[in-house]
C-alpha cells in the first residue's frame, strides 16, 4: 500500500496537530516524511531523530516547547512513521547519509541534532560524516556499544529474536496478528517507561492510530528487522562507531535514564568517561525515552545546556 502525499499530510495533521505539528514530504530518492513544528528562524533550528520502532510521535511532547526558542524538525527514517522504504536500505550508515541529505536539502543550514535511541546512533553518524552540518548534538539514551555486563535477560531474548533469519520475521507476523493497534501502542510504553501511568493518553492513541495505517505498509517487519539487524552489528563490530563518536568535536549532551532496559546506564557511564569534554546528565527513575516519561524535566535540562552552550537564547 502506498498513501498518496495528500492522504499522509491528512493523516497525519490529525496525529499531531495536538502539538502544533505540521506534515511536510521531501523528495530524497523517495518520499520522506517530516513534521515541522514552527518556532523562531533566528536561532540554530533542531532536528529530532527517533529510535527502533518509533517516529516523528516521539518528540511531541517536548517539541512544542523546544519550539518556542527556535525552529523545530521532527524526521521519519525510511521504514518508520509515515516514510516507506519503498526499496531503500533502512541500515543504519544509510539512514546516517540521509539524515544529512534531508538537513542539506530541507533546513539549509547547520542544526542541533537530537536522537534518541537508535537515532543516537543515526545521529551521532551523521555527526562525524558531516561536522559542518551539526552545530551541537543531544544524545538521548542512545544505542552505545555496550561494557561487559549481563543485559536485561527480557531484552536480550527479544533482540536474540530479532537477529535470527525467519524467526525474527515469523515474531514479527505473529505480533502483528494478534495484538491490537492499542496493544501494540501499550507494549511499546511498557518497555520504553519505568513507569506507564506517566504516559499521556493523547499520544498512546496516536501511537495506535499510527500503526493502524502502518498495517498497510507491506514491508514494515522487514525494514524494522533490516534497521535492528544494522544496528546489533554497529554495536557488535564497535570500533569505527567509537571512532565516529571520538571524532565529534560539536558540543555534546548525553541525557540517560538511569533504569533504561534496552540501553544500560552503564554504556551511558562508559561514554561519558570515555568523552569527558560531553555534558552528562543521568536521570533518575526513568526509561529509555525521557522526552516522553518527563518531558518538563527533559526539557529544563535541555534548555539549560542550550543556552549554557550560547546554541540557542532561552
Amino acid at each position: 500500500m502506498t498513501l498518496p502525499r495528500s492522504a499522509v499530510e491528512a493523516v497525519d495533521t490529525a496525529l499531531s496537530a495536538p502539538w502544533g505539528g505540521i506534515s511536510n514530504i521531501a523528495d530524497l530518492d523517495g518520499d520522506m516524511h517530516w513534521v515541522d513544528f514552527g518556532g523562531p528562524e533566528d536561532s540554530t533550528p533542531i532536528v529530532l531523530v527517533h529510535g527502533l520502532g518509533g517516529s516523528h510521535l516521539n518528540w511531541v511532547r517536548v517539541a512544542p516547547t523546544l519550539a518556542k526558542h527556535t525552529r523545530v524538525y521532527a524526521v521519519d527514517l525510511p521504514g518508520f512513521g509515515l516514510t516507506q522504504a519503498h526499496g531503500r536500505t533502512t541500515h543504519i550508515q544509510a539512514n546516517a547519509a540521509l539524515l544529512n541529505r534531508f538537513i542539506d536539502t530541507v533546513v539549509g543550514k547547520p542544526v542541533i541534532l537530537f536522537g534518541n535511541s537508535m537515532g543516537g546512533m543515526v545521529s551521532a553518524l551523521a555527526t562525524a560524516a558531516r561536522p559542518d552540518s551539526v552545530a551541537g548534538l543531544v544524545l538521548v539514551d542512545p544505542a552505545l556499544p555496550l561494557p561487559i555486563r549481563i543485559p536485561d535477560p527480557v531484552i536480550a531474548a527479544q533482540f536474540l529474536v530479532y537477529a535470527l533469519p525467519y524467526v525474527g520475521e515469523q515474531a514479527m507476523s505473529l505480533g502483528r496478528r494478534t495484538m491490537t493497534d492499542e496493544q501494540l501502542a501499550t507494549q511499546m510504553t511498557n518497555l520504553c517507561f519505568v513507569d506507564p501511568t506517566r504516559a499521556d493518553s493523547e499520544v498512546v492513541a496516536a501511537g495506535a492510530a499510527l500503526s493502524k495505517i502502518r498495517r498497510g505498509f507491506a514491508t514494515q517487519d522487514a525494514d524494522f528487522l533490516q534497521a535492528a539487524r544494522s544496528l546489533l552489528t554497529v554495536l557488535a563490530r564497535p570500533q569505527k562507531y567509537r571512532k565516529a563518536l571520538r571524532d565529534i568535536s560539536a558540543p555534546t549532551l548525553l541525557l540517560h535514564g538511569e533504569r533504561d532496559r534496552l540501553v544500560s546506564v552503564a554504556a551511558a557511564r562508559s561514554a561519558a568517561a570515555a568523552h569527558p569534554h560531553w555534558t552528562t546528565i543521568i536521570l533518575g527513575d526513568t526509561g529509555h525515552t525521557p522526552q516522553l516519561e518527563l518531558p518538563d524535566e527533559f526539557n529544563r535540562h535541555v534548555l539549560a545546556w542550550l543556552s549554557h552552550t550560547s546554541l540557542i537564547t532561552t
